[in-house]
């Protein structure tokens, strides 16, 4: 049996159809019927779906008793799951589809209860982000982190690799952005140095895109530069060397909107990103610039906004992006506690998408109480009840349903120093964040979420992984 249905048998709780995060479309239980996975459970699936079915840890036999299939009839990202006393049957419009029933499966196991779930995500962006710049993690801690993502159908992982406080990202040709920004002494206190080489950074993206996640990268700019400048001189205002910064302050760097060196450098580094990048999205931040006059502001993002484009990307900035002319296929992400933004509805008034994380519900990176001994409070306290009691399509004024891409629960990394700190503060919040992104508006009930989280305290307990224990929920 699979490693992953042993640790589902710390639960006493008999598991009824439902339970699972995020919650399903629709769910139809059979009382009377349970399927049991035990050491002679075996899966088949077609050739398309014979990596999906390696995520069971069962064996692969023409006639197992759980089989895979695709019904394209189902939508892409959609699965059809039935369960009966003798039978598994999963189907996914495509391969996502399956892996996200499969999902479903691992949260149910080993005793499979009976009935018939039909099953497929509100958003097509259900995102979390990890920031290196701030801390970096290295390949192995990144993988171990996208593997706890995909048991709640988070399909993105933006990836924010530069920062005041270092460079994380390899790039040809620039040598020192690594060799100084990802040295020692670069992080937040210095405590966070290191750096992912093109190849290291292609297997990342190789191993997400293997579990359905599609890698985001964020080179952040015109703000956000300090390590830039501090590897290359050249690319400050007068050409004279800057300090290197470590502390958590933002809003004093900036590329310099008039120095054609500028742009030799953002297409060399945007180029090489996107090349690295098979997924659709390049992210090139665009917040906090308050050290870029407005006027260069908008004359640096006239030159750089379509650079994604030119590259086959679509590009992503934090909402400050809103307050200038964009492509036809730009994505603006919503970030602030305000309770409105006329330049983001705008933006989503002419056709452009949106990305929802506002930090007083999505932000990983805020403290759960005063007592917290991790993470920050300028948005307030995050608790799992308030990541959960939101709506998408009515946190801004004309950013309705149809304009929203999807949701993304950020981590910023100021506070972390260990995977362990990744985990305290991303469970069990993300889930919260999860549900809000997959499952149906109407569906969603606190009390229902609040019994169905409480069954992971002891599955991640069992598995080692750090959480946090709050009070909101009656841990079993």
């Amino acid at each position: 049996m699979g490693k992953l249905f042993t640790i589902f048998r710390v639960s006493e709780r008999t598991v009824q159809l439902g339970d699972v995060i995020p919650r399903p479309a629709s769910v139809r239980p059979v009382s009377d019927a349970t399927f049991p996975i035990n050491s002679g459970t075996a899966v088949s699936a077609p050739p398309e779906l014979t990596d999906v079915a390696a995520h069971l840890g069962l064996p692969l036999s023409p006639d197992g008793a759980i089989r895979l299939s695709l019904d394209p009839e189902l939508p892409a990202e959609g699965y059809r799951l039935e369960i009966t006393a003798d039978r598994v049957t999963l189907a996914g419009g495509a391969p996502a589809g399956v892996f996200w029933g499969v999902q479903t499966l691992r949260q149910l196991g080993p005793v499979l209860p009976g009935g018939v779930v039909e099953d497929h995500p509100r958003y097509a962006y259900r995102g979390a982000m990890l920031d290196l710049a701030r801390h970096f993690f290295t390949p192995d801690e990144v993988r171990a982190h996208i593997d706890l993502l995909v048991q709640f159908k988070i399909n993105h992982l933006h990836l924010h690799l530069t920062d005041d406080q270092g460079w994380r990202l390899e790039i040809p040709g620039w040598p020192r952005l690594t060799e100084v920004g990802g040295g020692p002494g670069t992080g937040v206190d210095g405590a966070g140095s290191g750096f992912l080489t093109c190849a290291e950074y292609s297997g990342l993206v190789a191993y997400a895109a293997d579990r359905f996640v599609t890698v985001v990268p964020e080179i952040d700019m015109p703000g956000h530069v300090n390590a830039v400048q501090v590897a290359y001189p050249e690319l400050t205002a007068d050409g004279q060397p800057v300090a290197p910064r470590t502390d958590a302050e933002v809003g004093y760097s900036s590329l310099v909107a008039g120095k054609e060196e500028t742009y030799t450098f953002v297409e060399a580094v945007l180029k090489t990103v996107a090349d690295l990048t098979p997924g659709p999205y390049l992210h090139i931040g665009g917040d906090e610039c308050m050290a870029t006059p407005p006027g260069d502001y908008r004359a640096f993002l006239d030159r750089v906004l379509p650079i994604p484009a030119a590259h086959g990307k679509s590009v992503i900035g934090w909402h400050e992006i809103a307050a200038v002319d964009l492509p036809e296929t730009a994505i603006v992400q919503f970030w602030r506690i305000e309770e409105s933004d006329e330049a983001v509805a705008r933006a989503a008034a002419s056709g452009r998408r949106v990305i929802v994380s506002p930090a007083d519900r999505t932000y990983l990176d805020m403290k759960y109480d005063a007592a917290s001994p991790l993470g920050l409070d300028w948005a307030g306290h995050l608790t799992v009840e308030r990541a959960y009691d939101w709506d998408p399509a009515e946190r801004l004024p004309g950013v309705g349903e149809e304009a929203i891409l999807g949701v993304e629960a950020p981590l910023w990394s100021e506070t972390l120093r260990s995977v362990d700190d990744v985990r305290y503060l991303t469970f069990p919040r993300l889930p919260a964040v999860a549900e809000v992104a997959w499952s149906p508006r109407g569906s969603r009930d606190w009390t229902s979420f609040r019994e169905r989280l409480a069954a992971f305290g002891p599955r991640w307990t069992a598995a080692g992984i750090t959480f946090h224990r709050t009070p909101e929920i009656d841990w079993h």
